[in-house]
């Protein structure tokens, strides 16, 4: 039986993997050069490395006996698009509400 895919929140909502994309923003790193930066197990690592994967946040390149991380543009685009949804949502919002208080300036000017 397969796992179900974790969703981008899952993926970043614990600190040892938001810890490894900042790692990997700074440079391409082996899984063993990654684990040298936790003290957990490198299959626990591995694990966090995989979630990460799986939701599009890097890709896994092997080359020779190395797996290299680097980081993936796919997951972010899914968050900034989830973001952006509510980004649009509120500046609605807002502008409605300005425009009330604008009418309603108005109009208590008016009196």
């Amino acid at each position: 039986m397969t796992q179900p895919t974790p969703d981008i929140f899952q993926a970043i909502g614990d600190p040892s993997r938001r810890q490894i994309l900042q790692l990997l923003s700074q440079d391409t790193l082996t899984i063993n050069a990654l684990a040298a930066h936790f003290e957990m197990s490198r299959p626990a690592v591995s694990k966090h490395i995989k979630i990460l994967h799986s939701t599009g946040f890097i890709v896994i390149e092997d080359k020779g006996r190395e797996r290299y991380c680097t980081l993936h543009r796919d997951g972010f685009q899914a968050l900034q698009q989830w973001i952006s949804f509510f980004d649009v949502f509120w500046q609605h919002r807002l502008k409605k509400l300005e425009n009330l208080l604008d009418n309603t300036g108005h109009k208590s000017k008016g009196h």
